[in-house]
């Protein structure tokens, strides 16, 4: 132990140990340790400054190692209505807190059913515009189209005819039948060209609508080909064998000598068939061509010269070698075997 010597100078004197009943204290003395401190509640604002004192002490209470059950005794009338009112607000909050949720989710389950935007989807969207705008199209073509026909506002005020050239324009129209004024969408246009068709020197004809207001007719005529002699004058003949006009017959035309001429004799179309084969100069030199069978064809030119064909087959070899032979002086020319023709 430390002491104080006569000139105030320490002294050390001998080492005097505090001793106890149960012999010498130790050199450390460990403190024993703090008891843990009890969670501190959340500050209620609706508490008053001495309910939260009155909290607190509560608290320290607990912490001082009561138990909770001797807690419960030891509080006062203030701190259990103060708890009580505590726990009534804490219900009243979750009630509440569970009325808000059901309300939400039935706001969106009524929201979900009613919405078109989450109901349908983008596709569905574009797919009733398209349907709409398309149905509305229709509309429109079925009215113009109603508007077009019942009125005349594009009318057949003109008719024109093209590819005249023995056929009068005035048989035409009236073949035709087309009254001035009617909607070109009531023209029966394969009709109109029917009727026109039936004119005997008709080959083909069609007919088109021009709008806003015109009718065209365009008209191939038969060409002759070979003339016939008959008892009411000659009869002319196009390539097909159809007898289209009587009258005088051209100079250059050659004369068909044929039982039964017509479109479905073969042979009045073997004649024919040699005919659009030769080349033009040699057709203009044919007088006149004797068809009695298929098998049996004989040319005789003007200048008296006799061409003999024989059968229909292998045509254009045989146009091309009477060509050639005909350069040659003679008075009968046979090609009926074409891989071998003569002249006599």
């Amino acid at each position: 132990m430390t002491g104080t010597g006569r000139d105030g100078d320490p002294e050390t004197g001998p080492d005097r140990t505090a001793t106890g009943p149960d012999g010498p204290a130790p050199d450390d003395v460990t403190e024993p340790a703090s008891e843990p401190t009890a969670p501190t509640e959340p500050h209620d604002p609706d508490m008053t400054e001495t309910e939260t004192t009155e909290t607190t002490e509560a608290t320290e209470t607990a912490g001082a190692g009561v138990p909770p059950e001797a807690a419960e005794e030891f509080e006062g009338p203030r701190r259990r209505a103060r708890r009580e009112r505590a726990e009534r607000r804490a219900a009243r909050d979750r009630a509440m807190a569970i009325e808000q949720a059901r309300r939400e989710a039935k706001r969106r389950a009524i929201a979900g059913a009613i919405d078109p935007t989450k109901s349908v989807s983008r596709g569905a969207v574009r797919g009733l515009k398209v349907l709409m705008w398309s149905a509305l199209a229709s509309v429109l073509a079925v009215a113009l189209g109603l508007l077009l026909y019942f009125t005349p506002i594009m009318s057949a005020r003109n008719i024109e005819i093209s590819g005249l050239a023995a056929i009068p324009q005035e048989e035409v129209r009236t073949a035709a039948a087309v009254a001035p004024g009617t909607p070109l969408l009531q023209v029966d246009t394969d009709a109109v060209a029917e009727r026109v068709a039936t004119i005997r020197r008709v080959a083909t004809a069609r007919v088109q609508r021009e709008y806003p207001s015109t009718l065209k007719i365009s008209i191939v005529e038969r060409v002759p080909v070979v003339v016939k002699d008959y008892p009411d004058g000659p009869h002319l003949f196009d390539r097909d064998g159809v007898d289209f006009a009587t009258g005088p017959a051209p100079l250059a035309l050659p004369y068909l000598d044929a039982d039964n001429p017509g479109p479905k004799d073969p042979a009045t179309r073997a004649a024919l068939d040699v005919m659009m084969a030769l080349p033009p100069d040699v057709a203009a030199q044919v007088g006149r061509i004797a068809a009695p069978s298929v098998a049996s064809i004989t040319l005789t030119l003007t200048d008296g010269r006799v061409v003999v064909w024989g059968t229909d087959d292998r045509t254009q070899e045989k146009a091309l070698k009477l060509a050639a032979l005909l350069t040659q002086p003679g008075n009968t020319y046979d090609v009926s075997s074409p891989d071998l023709p003569t002249v006599k």
